[in-house]
């Protein structure tokens, strides 16, 4: 999933995008919320988390933005112990969920899935295709009925496949989704991955993910 975080302060801020890498998400992490309000307008996210406290536009403003416009991202909102008034403020304005400062990184993770499973629907958790059954609440993949061991990009990379069979995504597409950096087009990394992928997925199943020369890959059923 890939999300929005936009939080201030430095180090929570920083804190906080590396445990989501570390969980698999692909995370734009701003500090700003003018900054943030401009990435929503020509980027697509899952979820974002969004500190109330911040320079520029606050986060109650940017969450009453995207409200009026039709914008029904899943969002968690951040706030200072006791600010109890802005927390119920927030939940008014349409935000999902919120959580006080100070708070365990694992909680904000499982509340983030929460909500953005609620968005997306309780019966996408399990995605299948062809011989891929995929549970994205437990992360567990299995092919043929046998568990597939992956790493968090692998993971990622594999569920967007899944999660649209048929559909060809351009390499630019898959690095935008699965990975958060901004890499030299001409990067063989999305082809050093599905390499990975086909060789965890194994014979017939390998042939799933088809290369779509000169464009990208699709995974067909």
């Amino acid at each position: 999933m890939k999300i929005l975080l936009v939080e201030d302060e430095i180090k929570i801020r920083e804190w906080v995008t590396k445990a989501l890498r570390e969980n698999g998400f692909v995370v734009d992490p701003v500090g700003e919320g003018n900054e943030a309000y401009q990435l929503l307008q020509t980027r697509s996210y899952d979820g974002a988390i969004l500190d109330i406290m911040l320079p520029g536009r606050d986060g109650l403003s940017l969450l009453k933005s995207l409200r009026r416009e039709g914008n029904n991202l899943s969002v968690v909102v951040l706030s200072a112990r006791g600010e109890w008034g802005e927390r119920v403020e927030g939940l008014n304005l349409g935000a999902d969920d919120y959580l006080p400062k100070p708070f365990h990184i694992d909680e904000l993770i499982a509340r983030l899935r929460a909500v953005c499973r609620r968005s997306q629907g309780d019966h996408l958790n399990v995605v299948e295709a062809g011989p891929v059954r995929i549970n994205v609440a437990t992360r567990e993949v299995l092919v043929l009925g046998e568990k597939l061991e992956l790493t968090a990009r692998e993971f990622s990379l594999l569920e967007m496949l899944v999660r649209s069979p048929g559909r060809v995504f351009t390499r630019t597409q898959i690095l935008d989704r699965v990975w958060d950096y901004d890499f030299d087009p001409q990067t063989n990394l999305v082809d050093v991955y599905v390499k990975r992928l086909r060789q965890h997925l194994g014979e017939p199943s390998r042939d799933f993910i088809e290369t779509v020369r000169g464009v990208g890959y699709r995974f067909r059923e």
